[in-house]
Formats: C-alpha cells, sequence, structure tokens
C-alpha cells in the first residue's frame, strides 16, 4: 500500500520561501507520478505541481510557474516543491499525493494522499 508523508509547512511572510518534503513507499511501479495539491479553505483542491520520476517531466498549474519547482530524489524516495516567492493566496492545505495511472497526463488521475501540511503566507 502506497504511504505518503509529508512536511514541511509552515507560516511565511509574502515573498518568503518555504520547501515541502513527501517522503513515499510502498509502490511497486516505475511508471508513476508524484504530485502536489492544495485546498484553501472554502475552495476546492487544485493540482499544483506534478513530477513522473522516470522521465523527469514536471508540469505546473498556471498560478505557480517560475514559483514553485517539484523535484524527486530517487535515493530517498521522496518528492519536493520548492516553494518561493510566495503570496497570501498560496496559503492552504498542500497535499501529496500519488498515482500508476500511465501516462499522467492530468490531475485527476491521483488516488492515493498524504494526510497534508498547512502553509499560511501573510502580507
Amino acid at each position: 500500500q502506497v504511504q505518503l508523508v509529508e512536511s514541511g509547512g509552515g507560516s511565511v511572510q509574502a515573498g518568503g520561501s518555504l520547501r515541502l518534503s513527501c517522503a513515499a513507499s510502498g509502490y511497486r511501479y516505475r511508471k508513476n507520478c508524484l504530485g502536489w495539491f492544495r485546498q484553501a479553505p472554502g475552495k476546492e483542491r487544485e493540482g499544483v505541481a506534478r513530477i513522473s520520476p522516470v522521465y523527469s517531466s514536471t508540469s505546473y498549474a498556471d498560478s505557480v510557474k517560475g514559483r514553485f519547482t517539484i523535484s524527486f530524489d530517487n535515493a530517498k524516495n521522496t518528492v519536493y516543491l520548492q516553494m518561493n516567492s510566495l503570496k497570501p493566496e498560496d496559503t492552504a492545505m498542500y497535499y501529496c499525493a500519488y498515482t500508476d495511472t500511465w501516462p499522467c497526463a492530468g490531475w485527476g488521475m491521483f488516488r492515493n494522499w498524504g494526510q497534508g501540511t498547512q502553509v499560511t503566507v501573510s502580507s
């Protein structure tokens, strides 16, 4: 069973940076994708970034392009989300997600979720 454990959330002022981590375990397939989603109060969950580690291909939501970077450390089975130039509108609960549906060409293919980590950006 796939397990995802996030860490690294917190509070930061606008313009600051945070790095989220997600340790992934229990998966068998090399062709898979890991992603980060977020959900703000009163809003639907939205995809932020996803990565296919086997091809090192990435995709980002328009709202975070140029500010966020997703990466994967094969040795640690950990996916990261480096968030720079944070804005108050980035405030949300951030979730790590996994899918072995291939190719993972969209946000709707993720089926396994972590417990979430809170990110709060103050102005």
